[in-house]
């Protein structure tokens, strides 16, 4: 197998739920070596569902795959022993456990000087915060759902969580960059509640709101602030249809043929729809107006009419629906291959969505199995012997689910 643009960057992971693990995956995926050290039996976040039929977290194969595993009693002195000789021997940790204690950057650095370390927490001040506690305090959720609709509304999707272990993996290799160039390692902290605040910030939210704006008040699956809604088609599916520039507006009024009575209606109220404003102002009328188009049509036809015309739409689909219906999640599409994952069957996972020009990507490769690669990572990390080895696993400092070749 080729090797991937961050070869021979070794990282030590010690992480649970989504933003560590992830930006743990997105190195690996790169082709970096990156060992995963969870407590004896699993972590918090080892029967995280969706499970599969077997019982095996899906949830935690797919944010774990092509690391490697090593299973340690993370509450013993000699486990954490163990754990900080992995981290001196590579130099590089990511983790979302509390950084203090034997976890504590300078207690690692200690033991070598020019360590990167990236801790992340829920907020600045290392209190607790998870993506479904921040979401809440962004305003998103209050200005998400039907026009009607009293109570907030939460996403499923841990969308801050995302972003920070996006984060996570750009703020080590720009420490790992630093070091490569001066010498000098560092500590990189990352809140999950600077994260999301700080998207609220880019995005204007925060900024309309102390500039004297008033809240945007609920608006269905319309799109803030140009033109974009949902249609039910005839044959009962939905699709989402945005016409945020003038070149997607001008598409989707010359595919639909509807351009008459898009000047009826400009002529009657004075929009002028060739502005983002416009359009927004008018959503309502043009809603109307699309509507029966979309409604006369089943998806396969509105499929065929917007292709190649440079209109922005998609179908809503279920998990179910994409799997079957949409050939960007099929092994047609390089980054999706079938791979086999132990105790759960044969079945598709990405690759890194990233693709270079000078660098093949890396297949994806499967999840380890807990503690699979303990007495691999023990002997060629740390040089110990399988003596050595053996004695750890007899007093439970480490476990070794596989025996090493």
């Amino acid at each position: 197998m080729s090797a991937g643009i961050l070869d021979g960057l070794q990282v030590i992971e010690g992480s649970a739920f989504v933003a560590a693990p992830l930006g743990g995956m997105t190195l690996a995926q790169l082709g970096a070596d990156v060992i995963r050290v969870d407590q004896l039996g699993g972590g918090l976040d080892r029967d995280r569902w969706p499970l599969a039929a077997s019982g095996q977290s899906l949830f935690w194969t797919g944010l774990n795959k092509g690391k490697r595993s090593v299973e340690v009693d993370l509450r013993s002195d000699a486990g954490r022993e163990v754990v900080q000789a992995l981290v001196e021997q590579a130099g590089t940790f990511l983790t979302n456990f509390p950084a203090r204690g034997w976890l504590a950057y300078d207690a690692l650095r200690a033991r070598r000087e020019d360590l990167v370390m990236v801790a992340l927490t829920g907020n600045p001040d290392g209190t607790s915060e998870v993506d479904y506690t921040v979401n809440p305090a962004t305003g998103f959720p209050l200005a998400t759902g039907p026009r009607e609709m009293a109570g907030p509304l939460n996403s499923v999707l841990p969308a801050w969580d995302l972003v920070m272990g996006g984060l996570a993996t750009t703020g080590l290799l720009a420490a790992d960059r630093h070091r490569a160039r001066t010498g000098e390692g560092q500590l990189v902290s990352l809140a999950l509640s600077d994260v999301a605040f700080a998207v609220v910030g880019h995005l204007g939210r925060a900024a309309e709101a102390e500039l004297g704006g008033t809240d945007a008040r609920r608006d269905g699956n319309y799109l803030y602030g140009a033109f974009g809604h949902d249609f039910e088609t005839r044959d009962n599916r939905r699709v989402m249809v945005v016409a945020l520039t003038a070149r997607q507006w001008h598409a989707l009024r010359d595919a639909t043929g509807l351009q008459p009575q898009i000047e009826t209606l400009t002529a009657a109220t004075g929009y002028d729809l060739d502005t983002e404003a416009g359009r927004y102002e008018a959503r309502d009328f043009l809603a109307a107006i699309f509507r029966p188009w979309f409604a006369a049509r089943d998806l396969a036809e509105i499929r065929r009419t917007f292709a190649r015309t440079g209109v922005s739409w998609g179908p809503y689909q279920t998990f179910r629906q994409l799997i079957d219906e949409d050939p960007r999640v099929s092994t047609a599409n390089p980054i999706w291959e079938e791979v086999e994952q132990p105790g759960i069957g044969t079945y598709r996972m990405p690759a890194t969505p990233l693709g270079f020009s000078a660098v093949q990507r890396l297949p994806p490769r499967r999840a380890p199995q807990l503690g699979e690669h303990t007495e691999e990572v023990l002997a060629e990390v740390l040089g110990l012997s399988t003596a050595d080895i053996g004695r750890l696993q007899e007093a439970g400092t480490v476990r070794c689910t596989t025996t090493r070749a």
